[in-house]
């Protein structure tokens, strides 16, 4: 198939390219695809998009962007060839809808600053989505959410509408609250409790993460990420010695696991 080849393209010539891949003699893997079956592809994308910004890396932010807009132009073929929507609709949807939630930009509200700018979103958010009352708004939290990110977008909200700890040290009580209750099902052997429980401190911890203004999930990324590398600091420190990790017994581990936390 004829395609022109240039020293520069852009969105009209990807959207070109999209459609030759799905069309009739393009790729056969691309014809068979729907939404489904590309779902999890699209949040690799984004999740790939997200180590980028975290390692400041441009050039792979450029890449990972674009890895994440072909998942958008695709899902978009895909409607246009069903005559639903295409690509220009969804551009024109979010256009309007970026005017209409920016009014102290592009019409006569005033703000004076982030806040209430933030303020007057979640009220027009609200408006645009005819939610009617508070439970409403943490409803349309999307269950498909990392259950952290979406724990802490509750917590969020729940706080806005006046549902919430006074400050650090009572949401903090909380938490301990919680390690003691998890403590107690533990010793009791009661697996339905432990799953409450267990539940409730990592809740606890969502609400905990507005007060001290950490992220939720980037904490425990860094913390998982901080585990690998203090594993493979065991590891190698086992291998030096002439040993293999299932050689050492749970007391020896313990021991070098408590060397490398206290580095």
């Amino acid at each position: 198939m004829d395609f022109v080849q240039k020293e520069k393209y852009d969105i009209n010539d990807l959207l070109e390219i999209t459609r030759i891949l799905r069309s009739e003699n393009g790729c056969p893997w691309d014809r068979e695809q729907d939404h489904r079956s590309i779902r999890m592809d699209l949040l690799e994308e984004t999740y790939e998009v997200m180590e980028a910004i975290d390692c400041d890396d441009a050039a792979m932010l450029r890449e990972e962007l674009g890895d994440l807009l072909f998942q958008s132009v695709f899902h978009c073929q895909i409607e246009a060839e069903r005559g639903r929507f295409d690509f220009n609709d969804v551009c024109d949807e979010i256009a309007k809808k970026m005017i209409y939630r920016h009014p102290h930009v592009f019409g006569d509200v005033s703000v004076n600053n982030s806040d209430e700018v933030l303020v007057n979103w979640e009220k027009l958010k609200q408006a645009s989505k005819h939610q009617s009352d508070a439970a409403a708004t943490l409803e349309s939290v999307p269950n498909i959410l990392p259950a952290l990110m979406r724990g802490q977008k509750i917590a969020k909200r729940s706080a806005d509408a006046g549902l919430a700890f006074s400050d650090t040290d009572s949401a903090l009580s909380w938490v301990r609250e919680n390690v003691e209750n998890l403590n107690l099902a533990i010793l009791d052997k009661n697996s339905d409790k432990i799953d409450d429980t267990f539940g409730k401190l990592l809740m606890s911890c969502c609400i905990l993460s507005r007060f001290i203004k950490k992220d939720s999930e980037k904490a425990l990324t860094f913390a998982i990420n901080k585990f690998i590398i203090r594993f493979r600091d065991i590891e190698r420190q086992i291998n030096e010695s002439g040993r293999k990790l299932e050689d050492l017994s749970a007391d020896e581990l313990d021991k070098l696991w408590q060397s490398v936390i206290g580095c």
